[in-house]
C-alpha cells in the first residue's frame, strides 16, 4: 500500500473541486471578443498541454489531429466570443476523448501565472483549514430515519486528515441504526483519500484495496486501501443504500464504484456522469485556461474505470424517488427480522406512508 503525496493530494482535491466551482461560475462571468489571433494562441497552447500531459498521449495526438483539421476547415474563424470559443472548444476535444473532465475554460479576470509548485504555508494551511470548517468538510446532514435507518448527505470529499473528526462523528451518531442510506446525489467528487477513510468505516480492519490510480507524470500507480485504524465506530454486517444521479461525478463516482464491486452496497438512483480521469488546472493564456486529466482510476476488481459510462446502478429509478425507494427497501428487510408487534406496527405504517408518497410522485412524471 502506498501513501498518497501532498502533491497528489494537491493535484486531485484542489483542482477538482476548483473545476467545478469554475463551470459555475463560468455562466455569470462577463464576456470578451476575441480575434484571430487570439485564438490561433489559445488553441496551440490547449494543443501543446494536451501532448505534454494527458493521461492518454495517443488521445492527445488525435484531439490535436481534429483540432487542426477544424482549423483548416475555419470552422473556428467565426467565433469572437470568448465564452462561446471555450464552449466549443470543449465540445471538439470531448468529442474526440469522451472525457468528461477535460475542458477548456474561459476566464474575464486574468488568471494569475503559477509559480513553482511549493507547499502551502501555515497561513495558506490555516485560511484552508478555515474554509473546510466552514463547510463542515462536506457534510450536510446525518440524521436517524423513521424505522432506525441512518441517512448520510454530504457533498464532497475533502482534507482526510482535517474532516477524520467529522467523519467519526457522523459513523458514530448513525451507528445504531439497522440500514444505512448514503446520499450522492449531489456530491460532484474530490480527495481520493477521503473516499478511502469514508469506505473505510463499511468494512472491517483488514484493509481492503479499493482502487488504484495511475499518472502519466512519472509512470507511477498509487493504491488505495481502506486503514486499518479509524476515530469512530465501524458500520458492519448490516446494510448499506447508496443513492446517485446524473450529477454524481469523479470521486462520488469513485465511492459508489467501489462499494458496488465489493457487494458492499445497493446502489440506488441514475447513472452517474462518467467522469474517472482526476488531473489540474492549466493556464493557457490570460483569459483562457483548461483542466487536463493527468490519471486514470484503475479498479482492482474490474480492471477498468467508469470513465464515459458512469456507474449503473443496481435500482434504476429517478433520482428524486431514489430515498423513497431506498427507505422502503430497508424499511422491508427490517420488517422481516422484527419481533417486537408495536415496533413492527410501526414500521407498517411507515411503509404505507412511503408507498402513497412514491406512489403520487410517479404520478407526476
Amino acid at each position: 500500500m502506498s501513501k498518497l503525496t501532498t502533491k497528489t493530494l494537491v493535484a486531485v482535491a484542489g483542482f477538482i473541486l476548483a473545476a467545478q466551482l469554475t463551470a459555475l461560475a463560468q455562466q455569470e462571468q462577463q464576456d470578451l471578443t476575441i480575434d484571430a489571433a487570439a485564438r490561433t494562441q489559445v488553441i496551440d497552447g490547449i494543443l501543446k498541454r494536451l501532448n505534454d500531459s494527458y493521461v492518454f498521449p495517443d488521445v492527445a495526438k488525435k484531439m490535436e489531429q481534429s483540432i487542426r483539421e477544424r482549423v483548416s476547415n475555419k470552422e473556428y474563424d467565426q467565433v469572437t466570443s470568448a465564452k462561446d470559443f471555450a464552449a466549443k472548444l470543449t465540445k471538439d476535444l470531448q468529442e474526440v476523448s469522451h472525457d468528461k473532465h477535460l475542458r477548456v475554460r474561459y476566464s474575464f479576470d486574468s488568471i494569475p501565472e503559477r509559480g513553482p509548485r511549493r507547499e502551502p504555508t501555515a497561513e495558506e494551511r490555516e485560511q484552508n483549514k478555515r474554509e473546510l470548517t466552514w463547510m463542515n468538510h462536506g457534510f450536510t446532514k446525518v440524521e436517524r430515519l423513521s424505522g432506525n435507518i441512518g441517512y448520510l448527505d454530504f457533498r464532497g470529499f475533502m482534507d482526510p486528515e482535517l474532516g477524520a473528526d467529522t467523519v467519526a462523528a457522523a459513523m458514530n451518531f448513525i451507528n445504531g441504526t439497522d440500514a444505512l442510506i448514503i446520499d450522492m446525489r449531489y456530491n460532484g467528487g474530490g480527495n481520493p483519500a477521503m473516499v478511502a477513510l469514508v469506505c473505510s468505516y463499511l468494512f472491517g480492519p483488514e484493509p481492503v484495496h479499493l482502487n488504484d490510480l495511475y499518472w502519466r507524470e512519472g509512470n507511477r500507480t498509487e493504491e488505495f486501501w481502506t486503514r486499518k485504524d479509524v476515530a469512530g465506530k465501524r458500520y458492519l454486517n448490516k446494510d448499506v443504500y447508496v443513492l446517485t444521479s446524473k450529477r454524481t461525478f469523479s470521486g462520488a463516482e469513485e465511492f459508489t464504484y467501489n462499494l458496488k464491486n465489493l457487494k458492499r452496497a445497493t446502489i440506488i438512483g441514475e447513472t452517474t456522469g462518467g467522469g474517472a480521469h482526476p488531473g489540474g488546472g492549466f493556464r493557457i493564456t490570460e483569459h483562457f485556461g483548461m483542466f487536463v486529466p493527468t490519471g486514470r482510476a484503475i479498479s482492482p476488481i474490474t480492471k477498468t474505470n467508469w470513465e464515459g459510462t458512469g456507474v449503473t446502478p443496481d435500482v434504476d429509478v429517478p433520482a428524486d424517488q431514489a430515498l423513497l425507494v431506498a427507505r422502503l427497501m430497508a424499511l422491508k428487510k427490517s420488517l422481516t427480522t422484527q419481533t417486537e408487534p408495536d415496533v413492527k406496527a410501526g414500521m407498517q405504517d411507515d411503509i404505507q406512508k412511503l408507498e402513497k408518497e412514491l406512489a403520487a410522485m410517479k404520478s407526476k412524471t
